[in-house]
């Protein structure tokens, strides 16, 4: 028999799924407001998974990934329990806006306290119902407003079995990223629930691409934690590379910038990855990598100011390889099909 399943008082059976209203707080007008939650259970025992987006309110794709998982067909022979959050952070989504009401980031606020902030509160939230119910959670994220982000897992590489996951979600390029304080990944690794956090496009859009690498990866992490059938991928999934070091190549003075690279191009030290001029022309001065390394975020906003961060660039032992593995991950997902409602198909 399964193990019994209750979250905030609701108890959901086996075989069944349940929308669950979190109480978050209430609008000055008296609105209540609520943190959605999924729950799907399956008929038999296994791992319990959360999946969680909208941390930081205006990055979306990863809503849109987990209404298509919460669709997906392999979720009726699903074992264990999935536990979805599309929109954790309430109040940012209604805003359009990173932060909650009193700009706090609540990304920097777990694990929250009972009678603390707004943002403490939402934090103590999520960990008491949400991952404290889990064993495992997969947190999905955006780069900031107007900067993209290639799709890539960011997690604590150190940890064996956050390790393990990594590398089965299925992008080729995976960054060893140091658990920082107050974030989600750092208080629910001190619960012993490992998090991997994947990254892809720009707040604010939907990108069609970063959506079906993230459906994708969740199910092959589902699959790997023995939650939903193996796939019936013919190839194998491909050995990531690991980033152990990144920076970022700031604006070297105020203008508007012209890129001349890519998201995932191969770039040498000296090499040019754009211009920043004034808007005649008259001043111009070359933004160039101070590494090889392979292009993995950047800015989508002409206008910088002197200092701005404007291409994120991983360090690998061997970049070319990474390259070309990403050209060729690129080329297989595009091929990959859809139906026309947007649910992966099998």
């Amino acid at each position: 028999m399964a193990q019994p399943f209750t979250i905030h008082g609701q108890t959901i059976r086996p075989g069944t799924r349940a929308t669950v209203d979190l109480p978050v707080a209430q609008l000055h007008t008296h609105t209540p407001v609520n943190m959605p939650v999924q729950v799907v259970r399956g008929r038999g025992d296994g791992p319990r998974v959360f999946v969680s987006a909208a941390i930081h309110g205006d990055e979306l794709n990863g809503v849109e990934i987990i209404r298509r998982v919460l669709r997906h067909k392999a979720l009726k022979r699903l074992r264990g329990t999935l536990v979805a959050v599309p929109i954790v952070n309430v109040h940012g989504v209604l805003h359009h806006s990173r932060y909650l009401p009193d700009r706090r980031d609540l990304n920097r606020s777990f694990p929250g306290s009972e009678r603390g902030s707004l943002a403490a509160r939402l934090a103590h939230l999520f960990m008491s119902e949400v991952v404290g119910n889990c064993d495992y959670g997969i947190d999905l994220h955006t780069g900031a407003i107007h900067r993209g982000n290639l799709p890539q897992i960011r997690a604590d590489l150190d940890d064996p079995e956050a390790d393990r996951l990594a590398k089965l979600f299925g992008v080729p390029v995976l960054l060893n990223s140091a658990l920082r304080d107050g974030s989600l990944r750092q208080a629910a690794g001190d619960r012993g629930v490992p998090v991997l956090l994947y990254e892809a496009g720009e707040a604010l859009r939907f990108d069609e691409f970063s959506i079906r690498v993230g459906v994708r990866g969740v199910l092959n992490v589902l699959r790997a934690l023995g939650m939903l059938r193996p796939s019936r991928r013919k190839r194998p999934l491909p050995e990531p590379y690991v980033a152990r070091s990144s920076n970022w190549v700031r604006a070297p003075q105020s203008g508007f910038l012209r890129t001349t690279v890519e998201l995932g191009a191969l770039v040498k030290k000296g090499d040019r990855l754009g211009v920043v001029s004034d808007p005649f022309g008259e001043q111009e001065e070359a933004v160039k990598a101070l590494g090889e390394g392979i292009v993995v975020g950047r800015t989508n906003l002409p206008l910088v100011n002197e200092g701005d961060g404007l291409f994120h660039i991983a360090r690998f032992k061997a970049a070319d390889e990474v390259a070309a593995e990403l050209e060729a991950f690129q080329s297989e997902e595009e091929a990959f099909s859809t139906n026309e409602r947007g649910e992966e198909s099998e």
